[in-house]
């Protein structure tokens, strides 16, 4: 999924807010599943809804205003009741990993009680367990060719700086 980076992402610093992360992650877990032919509002309407309950979250470069990312999702863990999710924000001009994080759901009930994941979201997540991709480990960037739009001037920081 990608998502361009507009004013109204940016802080004081000209950075992208670091709570905005959060919700770009949240999207691309929902088109995660939309992708897969699975909507996230009729799993509701089923009784099943997936709260986050766990996040780890490594913010290693910023992001800036224009900038286009790419988020990749894929299936890490799971159980009877809960499933866990690696994602990666990448900038594509330069293919730089931004931000990873790691986040646990479970399922639940609408007495917010633990459910069993449903069959059609469990077979999707333990189909893909491990399943390839671009996946890179912290500060390294992947092999990919760069997709760069004409003026991409990629951050020169290193470290935390989101």
């Amino acid at each position: 999924m990608e998502v361009r980076i507009y004013y109204e992402d940016t802080d004081a610093a000209g950075v992208v807010y670091h709570a905005n992360y959060l919700k770009y992650l949240e999207r691309a877990r929902t088109e995660y599943f939309r992708e897969r032919g699975l909507l996230v509002a009729e799993l509701a309407a089923a009784g099943h809804v997936f709260p986050v309950v766990r996040m780890e979250v490594d913010f290693i470069a910023p992001a800036r205003h224009d900038d286009l990312l790419s988020i990749e999702t894929r299936p890490a863990l799971s159980s009877g009741s809960s499933f866990s999710l690696r994602q990666q924000i990448f900038r594509t001009c330069d293919n730089r990993l931004l931000v990873k994080a790691l986040v646990k759901l479970a399922c639940v009930g609408p007495d917010l009680k633990a459910r069993r994941i449903p069959k059609e979201v469990r077979q999707i997540v333990k189909s893909e367990v491990g399943s390839g991709g671009r996946m890179v480990a912290a500060g390294t960037v992947s092999n990919a060719e760069p997709v760069c739009r004409a003026g991409c001037k990629p951050s020169s920081g290193q470290g935390n700086e989101a």
